[in-house]
């Protein structure tokens, strides 16, 4: 009996041990990224290979040129992003051809690929013109979560809209989303009937966020997808809930109109902390089903577990003591 409790004592002691070293690894590395939403240097750089020429680079904080802005982060993309890239500048195309009004651009931030990811981005630029399509690059491996801070900090666009470079989602999709923006964006400044006749008012003046989700289809995919991409499925929409509150279920797209500047995680969960940071200012917030496939070459594994947990706990340490700062 002597024995069991030492042995007993042992483990808790290790626990303890362990808990202690990882709470302090915690808080060090919160700590040390307590000015990290300054992230990759803001100054951009566009090149249009066409005339080799530098172009103006504009900053959110801008006035909008565009309707439109669609950023596409990339990362070793070269096989699947060619495919996503023609359907959804067709779309756009034929939505624009029909509607002068509509305007748009495409973003791509290559997230220091190894691949061939920025010719083929730079073939689309070729194709269509810097005007239409526009590559950042952001030399090294960032995460996610900073391309797609970047590629919205540099877009011209009234409307900001994320979509994923492996084409699971469709940009057909967009109009279900722009409804329910112009709807709540009505609501929310009591604009009503005369906001679409009233020239003063822009899309652009309005702080908000919508996602798309793929709640909807989760019971097919629970019958569909590998074990432990339910399992990261699941998994996420609790810790959403736990970390950011509730209303939102799903990520997959972002469309927004907000300073993503604030945002101080770069890879994982750069969504989680959009949501929270929408909650923290007051920002309404929307959640949209849309139409969603799963495309073979998904990054996304059994390895993306610790480092999703990871980032949380620096997020809920680093903005509950107050370490990370939130300006207005």
């Amino acid at each position: 009996m002597g024995l069991l409790w030492t042995i007993a004592e042992v483990l808790v002691a290790l626990i303890l041990i362990i808990a202690s070293f990882l709470l302090t690894a915690i808080v060090s590395e919160a700590y040390r990224r307590r000015h990290n939403n300054t992230h990759v240097d803001d100054h951009a750089i566009f090149e249009d290979p066409n005339s080799l020429k530098q172009v103006p680079c504009p900053h959110i904080h801008d006035p909008a040129e565009k309707y439109l802005s669609l950023v596409i982060p990339a990362f070793n993309e070269e096989y699947r992003l060619p495919g996503a890239l023609d359907e959804t500048i067709n779309y756009l195309q034929q939505r624009a051809a029909k509607d002068k009004s509509f305007t748009y651009e495409v973003v791509i931030v290559d997230d220091g690929s190894a691949d061939a990811t920025k010719r083929v981005a730079f073939d689309f630029v070729k194709k269509y013109t810097v005007d239409n399509v526009r590559i950042i690059l952001l030399g090294r491996n960032h995460g996610k979560g900073e391309a797609i801070r970047k590629g919205m900090l540099h877009s011209r666009g009234e409307l900001l809209l994320m979509l994923d470079a492996d084409g699971a989602t469709k940009v057909t999709d967009l109009e279900k989303l722009e409804n329910q923006i112009h709807a709540v964006a009505t609501k929310e400044f009591c604009l009503g009937e005369s906001a679409a006749s009233d020239s003063s008012f822009r899309i652009s003046d309005i702080p908000l966020a919508a996602f798309g989700s793929r709640a909807h289809l989760e019971e097919k995919a629970l019958a569909t997808r590998k074990w432990y991409r339910n399992f990261l499925m699941k998994g996420f929409h609790l810790v959403v809930l736990l970390t950011a509150g509730s209303g939102i279920r799903d990520t997959q797209v972002i469309f927004c109109r907000t300073d993503t500047s604030t945002c101080t995680l770069c890879r994982w969960c750069f969504d989680v902390e959009l949501i929270f940071l929408c909650k923290w200012f007051g920002i309404p917030m929307i959640e949209i089903s849309v139409n969603w496939s799963e495309i073979p070459g998904s990054k996304v594994n059994l390895l993306s577990i610790p480092n999703m947990l990871w980032e949380l706990a620096l997020m809920s340490v680093g903005y509950r003591t107050r370490m990370w700062k939130i300006s207005s």
